[in-house]
């Protein structure tokens, strides 16, 4: 079984932690490699959703917030997966 990286809860999904639709975008190309634009962290659902729900601007998404430890700094974020941690251990 695979946990999610954030929360700790069952996996399901794959976030790039710079969005695919960035991966065309200049600046994102003269930054990082191709291997980087195509890393993935292992999410569960929830969290896939709140990450975009609280990030929805994907450009600052993959500027600002293309590692675990950047998502999880990200203070409404931060304040879900308290809650969620919470939810799971129970």
């Amino acid at each position: 079984m695979t946990l999610c990286e954030l929360c700790g809860d069952e996996a399901f999904n794959e976030h790039h932690l710079i969005p695919r639709h960035c991966h065309r975008k200049s600046w994102f190309k003269s930054r990082f490699s191709k291997e980087q634009m195509q890393q993935t962290i292992d999410v569960c659902n929830m969290c896939h959703k709140m990450i975009h729900r609280l990030i929805p601007d994907e450009k600052e998404l993959g500027r600002n917030y293309r590692t675990v430890e950047s998502l999880t700094a990200h203070p409404e974020l931060l304040n879900y997966l308290e809650w969620k941690r919470k939810r799971v251990r129970t």
